[in-house]
């Protein structure tokens, strides 16, 4: 069998399990050395024997809750002056499906902090060094409900779409600098997240489930093919465009000297 060319080091965060291990064994197959970041160290260590053993890759654990100040400090060490880091995979997160009235808010907070602040910590200390290197990928998984807010919970829309926001706005700044970034809006996806959002995926329509494999080839064919935004189950990219091109045709009329015609506010004497 070719060997793969190596493509450095890729750091996946929420790897223990699900869409992280199925990216970890797509980059593994592909080239990379991986550092495997999540909660549980007995799955991270067996997923590494298992990884190492079958593609042969230098393959390094790191427990941590990153929701935990100290731990989230460790990672953002490590993506600093880890040199042979290429790629920066932001997959940790949690979701949520019970309406506002229904919520938890100490839950919601929790939310946010996984969902916000840890990718945005991360891509603040993957960049500079990826930038200074000319070079490297920082790839944010996002969810459907970045443009669907209604389907699930609100906040759990909110934070995604935030994490669409934040990789929008990166690959703006970025792209001259030889840093690429990917927006990946998975559906509904064949995980554990289902379970812990509390609505088993069971309980979905069949139609709109995706396995996690399906998902996350997808997601690295949209990389390679210079996606910028990768919606996996959605079958006309001219759906996506089309949305932009009326995103950007508002921004001329979004900031005025004067409110529009139709408010028909007097102006002041």
């Amino acid at each position: 069998m070719k060997t793969p060319i190596h493509q450095g080091t890729a750091l996946i965060t929420g790897a223990s399990s699900g869409i992280g291990a199925i990216y970890a064994d797509r980059l593994a197959r592909a080239g990379y050395d991986l550092i495997l970041v999540a909660r549980r160290a007995d799955l991270l260590r067996s997923l590494a024997q298992d990884l190492t053993t079958r593609t042969g890759r230098s393959v390094e654990t790191l427990t941590a809750d990153l929701t935990r100040a100290d731990d989230l400090a460790r990672v953002e060490s490590v993506l600093r002056t880890d040199a042979s880091i290429t790629l920066l995979v932001n997959n940790a997160g949690v979701g949520a499906t019970a309406p506002l009235l229904q919520s938890d808010v100490a839950e919601m907070d929790r939310m946010i902090a996984l969902n916000v602040s840890v990718p945005m910590r991360l891509a603040y200390a993957a960049a500079p060094a990826f930038v200074a290197r000319g070079s490297g990928t920082i790839i944010n998984i996002a969810s459907i409900v970045a443009l669907q807010p209604e389907l699930l919970n609100g906040v759990y829309g909110g934070s995604k779409a935030f994490v669409l926001a934040l990789s929008q706005s990166l690959q703006h700044e970025l792209a001259d600098k030889g840093v690429r970034v990917q927006a990946v809006l998975p559906g509904a996806t064949a995980t554990g997240f289902w379970n812990v959002a509390g609505l088993p995926i069971e309980n979905l329509p069949q139609e709109m489930v995706m396995s996690a494999e399906d998902m996350v080839d997808a997601a690295l064919a949209g990389l390679a093919m210079g996606e910028t935004v990768t919606i996996p189950a959605l079958p006309d990219i001219a759906d996506w465009n089309a949305l932009e091109t009326a995103r950007n045709a508002l921004r001329p009329g979004l900031s005025r000297t004067s409110p529009a015609a139709r408010y028909r506010v007097a102006r002041a004497a």
